[in-house]
């Protein structure tokens, strides 16, 4: 495997982090050799080398023994052969570029969300993934994760528990992105970074002195992900998406075909569910679920148990893990990119609802909103050369 972006997110998932779920991350895994760490950030990318080697050495206990090299280039990640998987931990306006380049190279990808910041980029994925033949898993980890608390969620609303199931409450409302006409006040660019291959296809704008991530998103974009990839596991929706887009309390929110309709607001004083999660609504009660908490009203709805007979989900008590066995089986993974292409699409739709301020319809076959060109418009995002997907 190759690591491209190893701040917190990327060094988390490589060296073990409150999201991996197994200490240690990938290098601790007997199934996986890190051949590659690419940063643009010099210091970052040589102290992680440095800490993946060592870990080498001392596991291996051949001396300087090295197995990993640096790279500030991810393309030069994706030249070497040598490679079968990497793993995309860059920020948020690289994901879809380097998704498509690396399926292009053949390799497989665990991207961190969100997948894509327009519709269009998360629909490039999409097709790069299927022409290219590859695996894809998006790290919305909710799937795997916690405990089975939102797959469990899912079944309940599925199996009819609360009933029909009449609306979601996302607690999070709807991402967009939009390029700054400048970030700060303009600085000497150091030499430890690249910041031109930082920006990418960003527009050319001046260093700030921030050596973090920085965001061009407006809304929920960074987050949101994980609360619309539960909302259309929940809704039936993962092959389809909302019909209509609308405004609801100064917040973005969706009817779907089935007459489900998602409000991005929490559920009126109800505490479950800010981190990461929804609150489903039936004619029989409601169940809400997040990380931490699985609660229902009537409280028995949760203690019942799925029975054998019941409509079962696809089951992964590991995301990374689940990425891996798809790589060596070629079996879909539990969030591939046709999933993630959705829940991001969805997100992406209420950024534009927000953006423009009154109602839309959307052809969630065609992806498109028809007849309405403005909103056409803020499908895709134009890219700074030489940088196109």
């Amino acid at each position: 495997m190759g690591f491209i972006g190893v701040g917190g997110q990327g060094t988390g998932h490589l060296l073990g982090g409150a999201w991996t779920y197994l200490a240690g991350g990938y290098t601790a895994r007997k199934d996986v050799q890190v051949l590659a760490v690419c940063d643009v950030w010099r210091p970052r990318r040589e102290s992680t080398q440095q800490r993946v080697n060592q870990h080498y050495t001392q596991t291996l206990g051949q001396g300087q023994y090295r197995s990993c090299e640096a790279y500030v280039d991810f393309r030069d990640v994706l030249a070497r052969p040598d490679i079968d998987a990497v793993l995309i931990a860059s920020p948020a306006h690289w994901h879809a570029t380097m998704a498509v380049m690396a399926a292009q190279a053949g390799k497989d990808i665990y991207c961190e969300k969100p997948t894509a910041v327009t519709v269009r980029e998360a629909q490039a994925v999409l097709d790069a993934v299927r022409r290219y033949g590859r695996i894809y898993q998006a790290g919305s980890q909710q799937r795997s994760e916690y405990g089975g608390k939102f797959r469990l969620a899912c079944e309940l609303v599925r199996n009819g528990r609360i009933g029909k199931l009449q609306s979601i409450y996302a607690y999070r409302e709807g991402g967009a992105i939009a390029w700054p006409t400048r970030l700060g006040n303009a600085q000497p660019i150091p030499a430890e970074v690249d910041w031109d291959l930082y920006l990418g296809p960003a527009p050319a704008l001046p260093f700030d002195g921030n050596t973090g991530a920085h965001r061009f998103d407006l809304g929920e974009l960074n987050w949101g992900q994980h609360h619309y990839d539960i909302v259309q596991w929940c809704a039936d929706a993962d092959a389809t998406g909302p019909v209509e887009l609308f405004l609801e309390q100064g917040k973005s929110a969706y009817r779907y075909a089935s007459g489900v309709t998602v409000y991005g607001m929490p559920y009126p004083g109800e505490p479950v569910g800010m981190d990461g999660g929804v609150c489903l609504v039936g004619t029989e009660g409601r169940i809400t679920v997040d990380r931490g908490n699985l609660v229902s009203d009537p409280t028995h709805l949760v203690k019942e148990p799925i029975r054998p007979g019941d409509f079962h989900l696809y089951r992964s008590d590991s995301h990374s893990g689940n990425f891996l066995e798809c790589v060596r089986t070629r079996k879909r993974p539990i969030c591939d990119a046709d999933i993630a292409h959705r829940a991001a699409s969805a997100l992406l739709l209420g950024g534009i609802v927000k953006q423009l301020q009154r109602r839309l319809k959307w052809d969630p076959q065609r992806q498109e909103f028809p007849d309405d060109a403005e909103a056409n418009r803020l499908l895709s995002l134009s890219q700074r050369p030489p940088w196109r997907i």
